[in-house]
């Protein structure tokens, strides 16, 4: 039973917040890469809203999108009617995810739970569409995020996020996701053999399922979970290999990792990927309106189009005009802003690249254990002993003290924990907007770098 004690300190609100244990400031106004609270606060906000905000806050041309909609048609059911702008945006956003999705289709709807939840059943769909009525079951790896469903939970490992859940889904099978920092492979000729390692569990995990796969699912760069862990070279391509010869369909979760956020279109072009559904979020509408696609390969909707002809899923707010509106108006902003390019922080004198060089400049504090990431996403782990790797101890929180420490000197990072075996472990992630400045980001870091330092002291007392 709750102490009432622990919740008399929360301020009366008539809504349910994330934490009853914490005040959060009203925000009131935003611009480019700064939010403003009701007492006039200044914050940074390096996180990008929950690595949402790409383009940057305060953009009037979204915002006139969404009103120019919304005095034409504000809504019509998917079930009657399609709309000028879902076609149009349809069009370009395939266009956008590259030629081997010429020819497919897209299905947009309200949030990355949501898009995951139709990716998985659209696999299964397929299978039956093809004669594999057996096939059910979802690999998925460890250490992974897909959404706040129980449909997505079911094929989540992030033991914080969903273990008061786990009891209430049926889950399948998982694998071990590449993680460079603690590799439980051999990592010595540069990450060939562990790439080819953690891909052939996918084999085996297929193997232990007799046939009965319909997907693999995967973060090509994790987001909240581990926190920016790229692949090694190799592995994606060898995912998608295993999945092609085992009529496995391969589902890309980029709901954080999409719209230019890595420096790509999509990260899975880093390596080459075309996977056969590739789903997306957040800054597909750079939070100006709840918005998430399933971009589909055409080799999914030929079998679709002229199997059954009809696929048994919907959402009321699917293909809602407003928010196509913005994320339209968005991935229009983005093009002719050249922002992927912005994004690339392989790209000498981009802000990703100074981003990148100046997170390096905290590898020399006693608590960082690393730095990783790519493009504006980025993740700092924090260890107890640099030596061992060993984290610091659950209950201390670490990584909310940072972030404490962060917010009261005006900058805002995204707290996460559970990244060294899903109950300890801690990282910060952090994903501005392209729009952030060289300034901006030196200011941002070198405070990051003090905050780090005072939850150090605050851990040791």
């Amino acid at each position: 039973m709750i102490e009432q004690a622990t919740i008399q300190g929360s301020p009366g609100s008539a809504l349910l917040r994330r934490s009853f244990r914490k005040t959060f400031p009203p925000a009131v106004r935003g611009q480019g890469a700064y939010l403003w609270d009701g007492r006039g606060k200044q914050y940074l906000d390096l996180a990008g809203s929950g690595a949402v905000n790409f383009i940057g806050h305060g953009v009037a041309e979204i915002v006139t999108a969404m009103a120019d909609q919304a005095r034409s048609v504000e809504f019509v059911h998917s079930s009657q009617f399609t709309t000028p702008i879902a076609e149009q945006y349809a069009t370009e956003l395939l266009d956008f995810a590259g030629a081997g999705y010429k020819g497919g289709a897209v299905y947009f709807t309200t949030s990355g739970s949501d898009a995951v939840e139709f990716a998985l059943k659209l696999a299964r769909e397929y299978q039956v569409e093809i004669g594999n009525f057996g096939r059910t079951q979802i690999i998925s790896r460890d250490q992974s995020q897909h959404g706040s469903t129980l449909g997505a939970i079911a094929v989540s490992r992030n033991g914080r996020r969903s273990e008061i859940y786990r009891p209430m889904v049926r889950e399948f099978s998982t694998i071990s996701t590449p993680y460079c920092y603690r590799c439980s492979y051999d990592c010595e000729d540069g990450c060939a053999n562990c790439a080819v390692a953690y891909a052939l569990e996918l084999e085996a995990a297929l193997a232990a399922t007799n046939n009965k796969a319909a997907a693999m699912l995967l973060e090509p760069v994790s987001g909240t979970s581990l926190g920016a862990v790229l692949p090694p070279p190799g592995y994606l391509a060898k995912i998608a290999e295993i999945c092609e010869k085992n009529e496995v369909l391969l589902i890309a979760d980029e709901v954080t990792s999409g719209m230019g956020r890595t420096g790509r279109n999509f990260a899975v072009h880093h390596w080459g990927v075309t996977p056969d559904i590739l789903v997306t979020s957040k800054g597909l509408s750079s939070g100006y309106a709840p918005l998430a696609a399933l971009i589909v390969s055409p080799k999914v909707v030929e079998i679709v189009a002229y199997g059954s002809g009809a696929h048994m899923h919907g959402f009321t707010y699917s293909s809602h005009p407003i928010s196509l509106a913005a994320g339209r108006a968005v991935l229009n902003h983005i093009k002719r802003n050249d922002m992927v390019n912005a994004a690339d922080s392989d790209h000498t004198g981009s802000i990703a690249s100074q981003l990148k060089a100046s997170l390096n400049s905290l590898r020399d504090l006693p608590s960082v254990g690393d730095v990783r990431g790519i493009g504006l996403l980025w993740a700092v782990e924090f260890v107890a002993d640099k030596d061992s790797k060993t984290p610091y101890h659950a209950g201390q929180n670490f990584s909310g003290l940072v972030a404490q420490a962060a917010t009261d000197r005006g900058l805002l990072v995204y707290p996460g924990q559970g990244c060294a075996g899903g109950d300890c472990g801690d990282h910060i992630l952090l994903a501005p907007p392209a729009v952030i400045s060289p300034d901006q980001v030196e200011w941002a870091v070198g405070q990051l770098a003090e905050a780090i330092q005072e939850a150090n002291q605050r851990a040791m007392q």
